[in-house]
């Protein structure tokens, strides 16, 4: 029977802009007694990721276009947080009070852009916090730095919580993917009624990331880094853009 243990790291420090972030995570493990095995996924949250990438903006220095002033009258939002949203925004989805849906510059169709307050020191002072640049790339470069450390080939992923259409709750998914296939096709393979699947693409990453976010929480935990141990896979690497849908296949627009 194949089982995945999920092991969170405490004991991180408050990421600062500029930090070895690399250096901490493995700090982190090495700390734990745990010596990295082939294989082996770190799951890192998207926030300790930003952080170190100085992804923080000051809403105090926002000035509010009049687009981001009608929606905010709209969402019955801060009309400075608006326009960032915005400005990480490739088009508005929904904008209803309390909701502003907005398709990501990245892609993903996600609530205000991932701007965030939670766990953000200064957010009483107005400081709010973006996603990285490109999480795929800072996947690989943790990936790549990890690997190089340890001189085994770990892969990465990079984590943040995602609402779903037509379900309560927030499940954590794949923004970031470097060394193992985020999405598996197992198209043309058979059943145990020798049928072949015509639809079926495993999401491994968005898997993982979920499983993950089991213990390394959502609140208060302090334990935004996680191992996890136990697969194993052939399939060729995939980055987490791979999981987007493209605009012209999006059944629910």
């Amino acid at each position: 029977m194949k089982s995945v243990v999920f092991t969170a790291l405490s004991g991180l420090s408050e990421i600062i802009a500029g930090q070895d972030l690399s250096q901490t995570i493995a700090t982190a493990v090495e700390g734990a007694g745990l010596a990295p095995a082939p294989f082996d996924v770190i799951v890192v949250a998207q926030k300790i990721v930003s952080k170190a990438e100085g992804r923080v903006v000051d809403l105090r220095s926002i000035t509010p276009s009049a687009r981001a002033l009608e929606l905010a009258a709209r969402t019955r939002k801060d009309a400075r947080l608006v326009e960032v949203v915005l400005s990480e925004s490739q088009e508005v989805m929904r904008a209803v009070p309390n909701v502003l849906i907005v398709r990501h510059r990245l892609g993903y169709v996600m609530a205000n852009a991932g701007v965030d307050r939670s766990n953000v020191p200064g957010a009483a002072q107005d400081q709010v916090l973006l996603l990285p640049r490109d999480p795929d790339a800072s996947a690989e470069r943790l990936r790549n730095e990890l690997s190089s450390r340890w001189q085994v080939p770990v892969a990465v992923l990079i984590s943040d919580s995602f609402g779903r259409a037509w379900r309560n709750g927030v499940v954590n998914v794949a923004i970031g993917a470097a060394g193992l296939p985020s999405i598996i096709d197992r198209r043309g393979e058979y059943d145990r009624e020798g049928r072949a699947l015509e639809m079926t693409e495993v999401g491994l990453a968005d898997a993982l990331a979920a499983g993950a976010a089991l213990v390394m929480g959502e609140a208060n935990e302090g334990t935004p880094v996680v191992i996890a141990r136990g697969l194993q896979w052939t399939a060729s690497e995939r980055n987490a853009a791979a999981l987007l849908r493209s605009k012209d296949q999006d059944l629910f627009q």
